[in-house]
């Protein structure tokens, strides 16, 4: 089972930050660093001192760091035309050697598409299923050919396509609780399915979905990686994990039953239930960003008894 660290910056953090928690993923032996692509806060945070941009802060992350993965849960699709996402995601995967995955979703939050200007289509899904094909289009003609695309929503007329990431596939993500179209683009284009903050219920009838979509887009459904995200609060008693959840404006009972909360034996419990049903990486998603031993107590007592 791996662990992964997922934040969300436009909450409220600098890049200093975000770099101070990247670095302890990595020397406290977690797999990867994501983070989400939004630029408006979300609920009562003030978001201050304002956001940061996923790939800028990615690039900059490629240089610091060794070992750790880094990724987007997801890429808002509205956000950039997937000609320019694509030559963003390989040069940054050219940054860090080859540690790049690329989270991309339809895109969904209109506030912050108001506040900063950005264009918010009616048919996303739609354009979403043309980004991947040409993102992935992109990525997969051979140096010294070209590739066209003609869709309804984006044209591209003899691109070089280029850069070329460093890895030889750049490993893309697709998740959601939709039960049909979700299922069928991961089935088509993911290497790995995420279901975000979802139940384990839910979550075993949608990996069945997509398992079932892979196969039928004349894959095998062990092809895929199936993975969940979920808010983490752990706490060595009940007094910690309290403190916790109150840092982040929860209440411990309510992170209980709809994330991983408690004490490291409770959480190492859960994680087990969600990979009895086919889980088989948790993205833990961090909310208070300066809480350094929170990580540190994750990766002694909970990520210890994973590995």
């Amino acid at each position: 089972m791996d662990l992964r660290i997922f934040t969300e910056p436009q909450q409220g953090a600098t890049y200093d930050t975000l770099l101070s928690v990247a670095k302890a993923t990595e020397d406290l032996g977690f797999d990867a660093f994501f983070r989400s692509d939004h630029y408006l806060r979300m609920g009562s945070a003030d978001g201050l001192p304002g956001p940061t941009d996923a790939w800028i802060t990615l690039a900059g992350l490629a240089r610091e760091t060794k070992r750790i993965r880094l990724g987007t849960l997801m890429t808002a699709g509205t956000f950039r035309l997937p000609g320019v996402l694509a030559i963003q995601v390989a040069q940054v995967d050219q940054m860090s050697g080859g540690r790049v995955e690329l989270g991309l979703g339809a895109g969904w939050f209109e506030e912050e598409h108001k506040a900063y200007g950005i264009p918010f289509p009616k048919e996303k899904f739609a354009r979403l299923e043309e980004q991947l094909a040409i993102v992935t289009g992109l990525w997969a003609t051979e140096v010294g050919k070209t590739f066209s695309y003609e869709g309804d929503h984006y044209q591209l007329t003899d691109s070089p396509a280029l850069p070329k990431p460093a890895q030889a596939k750049v490993p893309v993500l697709i998740g959601g609780h939709g039960a049909s179209r979700t299922p069928r683009l991961a089935g088509q284009y993911a290497d790995e399915f995420n279901m975000p903050f979802a139940s384990i219920e839910d979550s075993e009838r949608q990996f069945g979905r997509v398992r079932a979509a892979a196969e039928e887009a004349g894959r095998r459904g062990d092809d895929l990686v199936y993975s969940n995200a979920l808010v983490v609060c752990v706490g060595k008693d009940d007094a910690e994990v309290a403190r916790r959840a109150a840092a982040i404006g929860r209440e411990a009972d309510e992170l209980k039953t709809n994330g991983l909360a408690g004490s490291p034996a409770e959480v190492v419990d859960k994680i087990g239930r969600y990979q009895a049903v086919g889980s088989q990486r948790i993205y833990l998603q961090v909310l208070d960003l300066d809480d350094l031993d929170h990580l540190e107590l994750i990766s002694a007592q909970v990520q210890s008894q994973l590995s």
